[in-house]
C-alpha cells in the first residue's frame, strides 16, 4: 500500500482490481492536496469535469495511462518509482473482477465487492439482517427479492449467484469476520419459518469455524452505540482500513480517522454483546422455540 507516499512489494499481492483503483484514488488525492490544486484545476488537465476527477479519487472509474501522467506532472510528482507504481496500479484497476461474469451489478455493490475480495478481515454490525457473507440462499433470494426497485427473477438470481460467491472467502479461510447482530435479527422471520429456522442453522455452523466470530447484542442491553446504524470495516493486510456505510441514497465510504472512530464503536458493540458461546446458546434456544411453534 502506498497511501503514505512509499512504495513497497505489495503490489503483487493484490488481485482485486476495485481494491487497487480505490487506493490509487486514495493516494492521487493525497497527492493532489499536497500540491494544492483544487478538484476543479485538476479536472481541468485532463479535460473531464470536478465530478468526474472526484469518482476517480472516490475509485469508482479508472484512469488512462496518458491523463494519468498529466496528473501527475501537475502535481509535481518526479519520483520515478512513484509514478511507475501508480501506472501498474492504473493497468491492474482496468481489468475486470469475477463478479464482471454476473452482468450488470449496481456500481456500489460491485465496488463493495471489490474491496471485500481484498480484505484480511470485516467487521459488520447489523441490526436487522443476518450479514451477507453468513446467509443462506433461500434467505438471500428472499430479501432480495423484496428490493423496492423490483428486480427481475433473472437479476435476483444474479444476485444471490454473487453472494454465494463471495462466501468462498470464508469457506477458504482467506477472510475473516467479526459479526456483531442485533438480537432483532435473530427474530425477523425472513423467507417464512423454514427459511428462517435453516439461517438460523447456517448461523451456528458458521460461529463454529476458526475464521468467524457471531456475538448478539441482547435485548435487555437496552440502549448502546449506533444501534440505529448498520457498517462494516473493511481491515487490510498491508494498509488502513476501510468503512462502507449502505445509504438509501448513497453508499458511504470512509478512512483515516473516521476508521478509528468506527473501530471504538465496533469495540463498544462487542463488549455490549454477549460472548460468542452465549450468543450460540441464544440462538439455538431461539431455533428451537421456532421448530416447536
Amino acid at each position: 500500500m502506498i497511501l503514505d507516499g512509499s512504495v513497497d512489494g505489495t503490489m503483487a499481492a493484490m488481485e482485486s482490481p476495485t481494491f487497487v483503483r480505490f487506493q490509487l484514488g486514495a493516494q492521487l488525492r493525497q497527492v493532489r492536496e499536497e500540491a494544492s490544486v483544487t478538484a476543479e484545476q485538476a479536472a481541468a488537465v485532463i479535460e473531464v469535469s470536478a465530478s468526474t476527477l472526484r469518482r476517480i479519487e472516490a475509485g469508482r472509474v479508472g484512469i488512462k495511462a496518458p491523463a494519468l501522467n498529466a496528473l501527475l506532472d501537475r502535481y509535481g510528482v518526479t519520483d520515478a518509482e512513484l509514478r511507475e507504481t501508480l501506472l501498474s496500479m492504473a493497468k491492474t484497476g482496468k481489468q475486470r473482477g469475477w463478479w464482471a461474469k454476473y452482468g450488470d451489478l449496481p456500481s456500489s455493490y460491485r465496488q463493495y465487492i471489490g474491496l471485500e475480495s481484498a480484505a484480511e478481515e470485516v467487521q459488520n454490525f447489523e441490526t436487522l439482517v443476518v450479514p451477507g457473507l453468513l446467509q443462506t440462499e433461500d434467505y438471500a433470494r428472499a430479501m432480495t427479492s423484496e428490493d423496492a426497485f423490483e428486480p427481475s427473477p433473472e437479476a435476483v438470481e444474479r444476485r444471490v449467484a454473487v453472494r454465494m460467491q463471495r462466501q468462498e472467502l470464508i469457506a477458504s479461510g482467506k477472510l475473516r469476520l467479526v459479526a456483531v447482530l442485533d438480537e432483532a435479527v435473530l427474530h425477523r422471520q425472513i423467507g417464512g419459518a423454514a427459511i428462517m429456522a435453516d439461517q438460523l442453522t447456517a448461523l451456528l455452523d458458521a460461529s463454529k469455524r476458526w475464521n468467524v466470530t457471531v456475538q448478539v447484542i441482547p435485548f435487555r442491553e437496552g440502549a448502546y452505540a449506533s444501534m440505529l446504524t448498520s457498517f462494516h470495516i473493511l481491515n487490510f493486510a498491508d494498509g488502513p482500513g476501510v468503512v462502507y456505510i449502505e445509504g438509501l441514497t448513497g453508499d458511504l465510504y470512509a478512512e483515516g480517522e473516521d476508521v478509528r472512530r468506527c473501530t471504538v464503536v465496533f469495540n463498544s458493540l462487542r463488549a455490549a454483546a454477549m460472548s460468542p458461546t452465549d450468543s450460540a446458546t441464544m440462538i439455538e434456544e431461539i431455533r428451537s422455540a421456532r421448530r416447536k411453534a
